[in-house]
């Protein structure tokens, strides 16, 4: 087989990195950008002092045009993403985000006022001075499961059933020892399971097999597949019912996985770490998923809180 020989004219790739906050790293900031083609030859490792830098590229016509990049800033968690297949017919933009290597959660723009209105599920089972009392408590002891709680919900959102999005159909969270780093769980009106099922016939998303196995007492679960990494997980506990105003009510489990299989599309130095501790991390989601969104050119994923 002949060698790979790259065209005449050049492949356009612009990088943006992005910091916690979702506004672009401050100039200045020391930024090492690498990028690997598709047959793993590296072509650039280098410091920029710049947060958007635009690179040409050898342009192959074949599986070498696949390329990988990844950025790194001090104290900072490696960012990057594989396949970006690129073009000499027009420029590829690659949105990338770092954030810091011991992540803290800001949630001022997520008061308790605003939150039990955007979110009215988490205050429908309490009075308002005990539900400010619960959240703020939460904030305080656990900002990693508030964080997944705010990930997910956002998640939600952007999701579009033939009716509403799976976020309508909550009504009453369960705040107890299971609200964690990487799920909660929630009564939510029974017709929200056939909603999924339709989407999952149009396919939005996928069965998820032996969901009892990783999901005690779980009936049925399916998985968004919109994404190469950060879906939505909604699994469901249809022995578990209440009647909550007059509406029959299952619980529902959401969570995110990291990927959508087993083959890794976005590079993070933290994820073999994270796996092996067993639990989803609320911050390698946000980036993820932030990613994931940039990519497929959706609107932006922005949960009521930023990393810094």
């Amino acid at each position: 087989m002949p060698p790979t020989v790259p065209d005449t004219d050049p492949s356009r790739l612009q990088v943006n990195v992005y910091d916690g906050r979702r506004n672009l790293m401050k100039t200045g900031t020391s930024i090492l950008y690498t990028i690997t083609d598709g047959n793993q030859k590296q072509l650039q490792r280098k410091n920029y002092l710049k947060s958007t830098m635009n690179f040409n590229l050898p342009f192959y016509d074949n599986f070498g045009d696949n390329y990988s990049v990844i950025v790194f800033a001090d104290d900072c968690q490696q960012a990057g993403f594989a396949p970006v297949p690129l073009t000499n017919e027009k420029p590829t933009t690659l949105d990338l985000m770092l954030i810091p290597k011991e992540p803290q959660f800001n949630f001022a723009n997520a008061p308790w006022d605003d939150i039990k209105v955007e979110l009215p599920f988490i205050a429908s089972d309490i009075s308002d001075s005990k539900g400010r009392d619960r959240y703020e408590e939460l904030i305080e002891e656990k900002p990693k499961a508030l964080a997944s709680m705010l990930n997910l919900c956002t998640a939600m959102k952007q999701i579009f059933l033939a009716q509403g999005t799976p976020l309508d159909y909550l009504k009453e969270i369960i705040w107890d020892d299971t609200l964690a780093q990487d799920r909660f769980f929630c009564y939510c009106d029974a017709k929200l399971i056939d909603q999924v099922r339709d989407a999952a016939s149009h396919g939005l998303f996928a069965p998820e097999l032996g969901s009892n196995i990783f999901h005690k007492g779980a009936t049925a679960s399916w998985k968004q597949v919109q994404f190469g990494e950060a879906n939505v997980q909604l699994t469901f506990h249809e022995n578990d019912k209440q009647t909550i105003d007059g509406t029959k009510c299952i619980v529902v489990e959401p969570d995110i996985d990291y990927e959508k299989d087993i083959a890794a599309h976005t590079l993070l130095e933290v994820i073999p770490n994270a796996i092996t501790k067993g639990l989803t991390n609320p911050e390698v989601v946000y980036v993820l998923r932030w990613i994931a969104g940039r990519r497929a050119g959706v609107p932006e994923f922005a949960p009521p809180y930023i990393i810094v």
